[in-house]
């Protein structure tokens, strides 16, 4: 709570600027990325539609489909099957990937063919596609990006931090990654007397 009054991570602390602690991802991104001046445009115009897009990660994607993954994947494991949710979030999840599809149309990242913060941001929420049980069939612009940055040796040294979770992609043993998934979260989901 000292570092972050929401007491959640993300935060970090620059030592190298008097401990100041930075939280939230998208703020933390902002704020790396100005400190060593990439994957932020400093043309205005390209800037702006950056942090546009980084916005509708923080304020869509990710919360959306951290919803259809919550509902899916802990609340119904632990008894709490909430059909209307799970289509609601669900169903949202796939308007939010058209989204991303139709803007990535004659695009190699969300911002042109600059790699940005935006792309940063939204890739890990988008790519679990998969652990939120949303399709990407037909969205081929969505699926080409996709390829780009799995491509990225960063990328794939990212996806080992903290440890691997291959499950989000539909890798490994989805099912017991599940059923551990749930048992870690399952004091989160709080039953509705009927």
């Amino acid at each position: 709570m000292q570092l972050n009054p929401n007491g959640r991570i993300p935060t970090i602390v620059d030592r190298g600027n008097d401990d100041f602690a930075v939280f939230e991802s998208g703020a933390i991104l902002i704020y790396l990325a100005e400190k060593y001046q990439q994957f932020l445009p400093t043309d205005p115009k390209l800037k702006s539609e950056t942090l546009q897009w980084l916005m509708f990660q923080m304020s869509g994607i990710g919360p959306i489909m951290g919803q259809a993954m919550y509902f899916q994947r802990i609340a119904a494991p632990a008894g709490h099957n909430d059909e209307f949710a799970i289509n609601r979030f669900v169903t949202e999840s796939r308007r939010l990937l058209e989204v991303l599809d139709k803007r990535l149309a004659g695009r190699e990242y969300l911002v042109g063919n600059e790699f940005t913060i935006a792309d940063i941001a939204t890739y890990p929420w988008a790519r679990s596609f998969y652990w939120a049980r949303v399709s990407v069939d037909g969205l081929d612009n969505l699926q080409a990006w996709f390829a780009r940055i799995d491509a990225r040796p960063a990328t794939q040294r990212a996806l080992e931090k903290p440890h691997p979770f291959p499950a989000f992609f539909g890798k490994g043993d989805v099912a017991t990654s599940e059923a551990a998934n749930a048992e870690r979260f399952k004091s989160d989901v709080q039953t509705v007397a009927k």
